[in-house]
Protein backbone atom coordinates (compact mmCIF):
# COMPACT_ATOMS: atom_id res chain seq x y z
CA UNK A 1 0.00 0.00 0.00
CA UNK A 2 1.39 3.20 -1.02
CA UNK A 3 2.71 5.96 2.01
CA UNK A 4 0.63 8.98 2.46
CA UNK A 5 2.89 12.10 0.85
CA UNK A 6 0.79 14.37 2.83
CA UNK A 7 2.70 14.46 6.64
CA UNK A 8 3.60 17.23 9.19
CA UNK A 9 7.41 18.09 8.26
CA UNK A 10 9.78 20.66 10.43
CA UNK A 11 8.95 23.84 8.31
CA UNK A 12 7.93 26.89 9.18
CA UNK A 13 4.46 27.93 8.09
CA UNK A 14 5.30 31.61 9.04
CA UNK A 15 8.31 31.00 6.83
CA UNK A 16 6.25 29.61 3.90
CA UNK A 17 3.18 32.16 3.86
CA UNK A 18 5.80 35.10 4.18
CA UNK A 19 7.44 33.59 1.01
CA UNK A 20 4.06 33.91 -0.98
CA UNK A 21 4.89 36.37 -4.20
CA UNK A 22 0.62 37.10 -4.36
CA UNK A 23 -0.01 40.15 -1.65
CA UNK A 24 -3.88 39.10 -1.57
CA UNK A 25 -2.97 35.10 -0.86
CA UNK A 26 -0.18 36.19 2.07
CA UNK A 27 -2.91 38.19 3.59
CA UNK A 28 -5.61 35.81 3.25
CA UNK A 29 -2.82 33.03 4.85
CA UNK A 30 -2.29 35.16 7.76
CA UNK A 31 -5.91 35.61 8.14
CA UNK A 32 -6.74 32.13 8.07
CA UNK A 33 -4.02 31.34 10.50
CA UNK A 34 -6.05 32.94 13.16
CA UNK A 35 -9.10 31.86 12.41
CA UNK A 36 -7.97 28.45 12.29
CA UNK A 37 -5.31 28.76 15.13
CA UNK A 38 -8.54 29.88 16.98
CA UNK A 39 -11.14 27.38 16.13
CA UNK A 40 -8.25 25.13 17.01
CA UNK A 41 -6.44 25.96 19.65
CA UNK A 42 -3.82 24.71 17.86
CA UNK A 43 -0.73 25.80 15.98
CA UNK A 44 -0.07 25.77 12.01
CA UNK A 45 2.10 22.70 11.09
CA UNK A 46 3.29 22.29 7.68
CA UNK A 47 1.91 19.34 5.97
CA UNK A 48 4.13 18.51 3.25
CA UNK A 49 5.56 21.31 1.11
CA UNK A 50 2.15 23.26 0.62
CA UNK A 51 -0.30 22.66 3.04
CA UNK A 52 -0.52 24.63 6.19
CA UNK A 53 -2.28 22.32 8.85
CA UNK A 54 -3.94 22.84 12.87
CA UNK A 55 -4.13 19.59 15.15
CA UNK A 56 -4.37 16.25 13.63
CA UNK A 57 -6.64 13.08 13.92
CA UNK A 58 -6.13 9.30 12.94
CA UNK A 59 -8.05 7.66 10.13
CA UNK A 60 -8.65 4.23 9.77
CA UNK A 61 -10.43 3.26 6.22
CA UNK A 62 -12.85 -0.18 5.55
CA UNK A 63 -9.67 -0.76 3.25
CA UNK A 64 -7.75 -0.88 6.38
CA UNK A 65 -5.43 2.18 4.77
CA UNK A 66 -4.61 4.77 7.68
CA UNK A 67 -3.10 8.13 8.49
CA UNK A 68 -2.60 11.18 9.96
CA UNK A 69 -4.33 14.24 8.57
CA UNK A 70 -4.74 17.63 9.81
CA UNK A 71 -8.28 18.92 11.26
CA UNK A 72 -8.30 21.44 8.95
CA UNK A 73 -5.59 23.24 6.47
CA UNK A 74 -5.17 25.90 3.76
CA UNK A 75 -2.95 25.72 1.11
CA UNK A 76 -2.86 28.64 -0.84
CA UNK A 77 -2.72 28.07 -4.79
CA UNK A 78 -2.43 29.69 -7.82
CA UNK A 79 -5.59 29.42 -8.82
CA UNK A 80 -7.66 29.97 -5.59
CA UNK A 81 -6.85 28.75 -1.93
CA UNK A 82 -7.72 25.21 -0.98
CA UNK A 83 -8.94 24.57 2.50
CA UNK A 84 -9.00 21.44 3.82
CA UNK A 85 -11.48 19.77 6.47
CA UNK A 86 -14.17 21.95 6.29
CA UNK A 87 -16.70 19.48 4.35
CA UNK A 88 -18.64 16.73 6.40
CA UNK A 89 -19.94 18.03 9.46
CA UNK A 90 -23.76 18.17 9.80
CA UNK A 91 -24.16 21.40 9.18
CA UNK A 92 -21.64 22.03 6.39
CA UNK A 93 -23.86 22.21 3.34
CA UNK A 94 -26.00 24.56 5.07
CA UNK A 95 -23.13 27.15 6.03
CA UNK A 96 -21.82 26.57 2.48
CA UNK A 97 -25.06 28.56 1.15
CA UNK A 98 -24.46 31.59 3.24
CA UNK A 99 -20.86 31.35 2.61
CA UNK A 100 -20.48 33.75 -0.71
CA UNK A 101 -18.52 33.18 -3.62
CA UNK A 102 -16.63 29.47 -3.42
CA UNK A 103 -16.93 26.30 -5.20
CA UNK A 104 -15.96 22.84 -3.86
CA UNK A 105 -14.37 19.84 -5.38
CA UNK A 106 -13.64 16.27 -3.71
CA UNK A 107 -14.28 17.51 -0.03
CA UNK A 108 -12.38 20.64 -0.45
CA UNK A 109 -13.46 24.44 -0.39
CA UNK A 110 -11.85 26.78 -3.51
CA UNK A 111 -12.42 30.50 -2.59
CA UNK A 112 -10.44 33.10 -5.16
CA UNK A 113 -10.18 35.95 -2.25
CA UNK A 114 -11.00 35.84 1.36
CA UNK A 115 -12.96 38.74 0.94
CA UNK A 116 -15.55 36.59 -1.55
CA UNK A 117 -16.77 34.83 1.35
CA UNK A 118 -18.49 35.30 5.28
CA UNK A 119 -15.55 35.40 7.52
CA UNK A 120 -18.45 34.69 10.37
CA UNK A 121 -19.67 31.72 8.27
CA UNK A 122 -16.31 30.67 7.31
CA UNK A 123 -14.98 30.67 11.01
CA UNK A 124 -18.25 28.52 11.99
CA UNK A 125 -17.73 26.11 9.28
CA UNK A 126 -14.24 25.65 10.39
CA UNK A 127 -15.40 25.31 14.17
CA UNK A 128 -18.27 22.72 13.61
CA UNK A 129 -15.78 20.92 11.36
CA UNK A 130 -13.24 20.41 14.23
CA UNK A 131 -15.59 19.89 16.70
CA UNK A 132 -17.37 17.29 14.56
CA UNK A 133 -13.46 15.61 13.61
CA UNK A 134 -12.45 15.62 17.53
CA UNK A 135 -16.02 13.89 18.25
CA UNK A 136 -15.58 11.43 15.73
CA UNK A 137 -11.82 10.45 15.52
CA UNK A 138 -11.33 11.56 19.31
CA UNK A 139 -8.04 13.84 17.95
CA UNK A 140 -4.96 14.49 19.25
Amino acid sequence: MADTKTKPTKLSAAAFIDALTDGTRRADAKALVKLMRSATGEKATMWGPSIVGFGSYHYVYESGREGDMPLVGFSPRKAATVLYGLMGSGESEALLVKLGKHTTGKGCLYIKELGDVDREVLEALIVKAVSSKRAKHAAK
